[in-house]
C-alpha cells in the first residue's frame, strides 16, 4: 500500500473541496447574507487547512496507484468530504444536530436526495446553504475524484484504479488512452448537458437560482428540492423538461462520447440502453392506465407517471405528486424500479440495468443447460462475449447486494414504524433514491430516525454509491498493510 500517495491525494481532494465551497460562498455575499458567507468562510479555512497539512506531512516518493489505492482514496475520500461538507449546515444552525447534517450532506454527495428536512425548515433556509445542498449532487453525480483526477497533472495513468472505484457500473473502461483525458472528456459531456437544462429550464420561467438548483438535483440524480412540494409548483412544460433530462442522465456517458466522435451506428445497438428505454416505456404505459381516474386528463396522467418512474428509474428523486396514495399496482412497479436503477456509467444509482441484462441471461443459460447439458452456451452482449469471470462478478455482487439489503432493513427494523416504511427506507436509500414509500414518502421525510439509523442509512448510501466493494475493502485494514 502506498500510503503516503492515498495521503497525498486526499490532501489534494480536500483543497478541491474548499475550491468547490467558494461557489456557496459567492452566492451567499449575492444575496447578501454575510452570516452564511462567515460560515462557509470558516469551512473553507477547515478545508484547507486539513488539505495542505496532509499533502506537506506525506509527500510521496512514487506515485503509482494500485487497486487498493483506489479503493483506499475513494473510501476516505467521501467519508472527508461528507464530514467537512456537514459543517456549515451546524455552524450556521440551519441543523444543529451534526449526525442530522451527515446524514443531510451524505445523501447530498451521494446523490440520494433523502432529508431530514422539512418544509418549514427549507423555506426559511439561506440561498447559500440551499445552494451548496444542491450543489453537493452535482458534485457527488460524477464524482469528485474524477474532477480532481482531471486536473492534477502528476497522477500516474494508474489512477485508471480511482475511476474504476468510483464510477458506477460492473466495469469502467477508458475512453482515451490516459486517465485523466477520460476524466476530463467525461466532465465536458457533464458540464455541457447541465448547461442546456439550465437554459432549458429558464426558458420556461424559472427563475435563475431555481433553475441552477434543479438542475444540478437532475444532473447528479440527486433529488434535493428547495420547495415543500418539490417540483409539483412548477409549469407542465419545466416538470416535462426535468423528466426528460432524468431519464438523459441515466444514460451510460460513454454513449454520449461516441455520439460527439459520429459512431452512431455502435450507439444504437447498446443493449443495456434499449433495455432501460424498454423499461421506462412499459412502466409508464402500465401506470398511466392505472392512475387516470386520479387526475383532470391523459396529459396529466401522462406526465404524473413519466416524471415518477424517470424519477425512481434514474434514483433522482424528485416528485410532482405523492405517489403514496397511488394504487398498489403503480406503487409496486415503482419498488421494482427502485432495485434496478439505470445505466452503468451514468449518475445514477441502482443495481443497474447492464447487471440486470447479464444476470438474466445467466439464468436462461442455466435453463437451457438443464435441457441440453451438453451444449456450450456463450452469453453475448452488443455481440461481444462476456466472461465467466464477469459473469461471477454480477453475480456476487448480486448476492452481496441481497445480504446487505437485508441487513440494514433488520438492523432498521429496530425503530417503532411499520415494515412497508422501513424497508422502503432501506431500498430508497441504498440504491440512492431518496424517498421511499409510507413514512419516508415524497411527502414525508427521515426526521423521525434515531441518530443510529441515520448512520446506518448513511452507510447504506455510500455503499450505494460506491457500490460495495469500494467502502468494504477501502477501510478494511488488511488492505492498509505495506505488503
Amino acid at each position: 500500500m502506498n500510503r503516503r500517495m492515498v495521503l497525498y491525494t486526499l490532501g489534494y481532494i480536500t483543497i478541491a473541496n474548499a475550491a468547490l465551497l467558494l461557489l456557496p460562498a459567492i452566492v451567499s455575499a449575492l444575496y447578501g447574507e454575510l452570516s452564511t458567507l462567515w460560515t462557509f468562510l470558516i469551512v473553507i479555512g477547515i478545508s484547507l487547512l486539513i488539505g495542505f497539512a496532509l499533502r506537506l506531512f506525506s509527500k510521496p516518493g512514487t506515485t503509482v496507484i494500485y487497486a487498493k489505492e483506489g479503493f483506499a482514496i475513494v473510501s476516505f475520500a467521501w467519508l472527508i468530504m461528507a464530514a467537512i461538507g456537514a459543517l456549515p449546515f451546524v455552524i450556521e444552525g440551519a441543523i444543529p444536530s451534526y449526525i442530522d447534517a451527515f446524514f443531510e450532506i451524505v445523501s447530498g454527495f451521494t446523490t440520494t436526495g433523502a432529508s431530514i428536512l422539512s418544509g418549514d425548515s427549507l423555506t426559511s433556509m439561506s440561498h447559500g446553504l440551499l445552494f451548496w445542498r444542491s450543489f453537493s449532487h452535482w458534485i457527488g453525480g460524477m464524482g469528485v475524484l474524477v474532477f480532481v483526477m482531471a486536473i492534477i497533472p502528476n497522477l500516474s495513468d494508474r489512477s485508471i484504479h480511482i475511476m474504476r472505484a468510483e464510477m458506477p457500473g460492473p466495469e469502467v473502461g477508458k475512453l482515451l488512452p490516459k486517465a485523466r483525458d477520460t476524466a476530463k472528456i467525461l466532465y465536458l459531456i457533464y458540464i455541457g448537458m447541465t448547461a442546456v437544462e439550465i437554459i432549458l429550464l429558464l426558458v420556461g420561467g424559472m427563475p435563475l437560482f431555481d433553475s441552477l438548483v434543479h438542475t444540478f438535483g437532475t444532473a447528479g440524480t440527486g433529488g434535493f428540492g428547495i420547495k415543500p412540494d418539490s417540483i409539483g409548483g412548477y409549469s407542465p412544460y419545466l416538470q416535462w423538461v426535468i423528466a426528460i433530462f432524468m431519464l438523459i442522465f441515466g444514460i451510460n456517458f460513454n454513449l454520449y462520447y461516441l455520439l460527439l466522435i459520429g459512431k452512431v451506428k455502435a450507439v444504437l445497438k447498446n443493449t443495456e440502453m434499449w433495455v432501460y428505454l424498454g423499461f421506462v416505456g412499459f412502466s409508464v404505459a402500465i401506470i398511466t392506465a392505472n392512475i387516470f381516474s386520479m387526475y383532470s386528463g391523459f396529459e396529466e396522467s401522462l406526465r404524473m407517471s413519466a416524471f415518477q418512474v424517470a424519477s425512481i428509474v434514474s434514483t433522482t428523486g424528485f416528485a410532482t405528486t405523492d405517489f403514496n396514495l397511488w394504487p398498489g399496482l403503480s406503487k409496486a412497479i415503482l419498488l421494482l424500479l427502485m432495485f434496478t436503477g439505470a445505466c452503468a456509467g451514468s449518475t445514477a444509482g441502482g443495481i443497474k440495468m447492464s447487471r440486470v441484462v447479464i444476470l438474466f441471461k445467466s439464468i436462461f443459460r442455466e435453463f437451457k443447460k438443464l435441457l441440453h447439458p451438453r451444449s456450450v452456451k456463450v452469453i453475448k452482449v452488443d455481440g461481444k462475449k462476456i466472461d465467466e469471470q464477469m459473469i461471477g462478478s454480477v453475480t456476487t455482487y448480486f448476492a452481496i447486494y441481497m445480504v446487505c439489503t437485508l441487513g440494514i432493513f433488520a438492523l432498521l427494523s429496530i425503530e417503532p414504524f411499520d415494515m412497508e416504511t422501513n424497508f422502503s427506507a432501506t431500498v430508497a436509500c441504498f440504491n440512492n433514491i431518496g424517498p421511499g414509500l409510507a413514512g419516508v414518502g415524497p411527502a414525508a421525510n427521515y426526521s423521525a430516525y434515531s441518530g443510529f439509523s441515520k448512520l446506518l442509512l448513511s452507510l447504506a448510501m455510500l455503499l450505494g454509491r460506491l457500490e460495495i466493494f469500494p467502502l468494504i475493502l477501502g477501510l478494511n485494514p488488511m488492505v492498509w498493510k505495506k505488503k
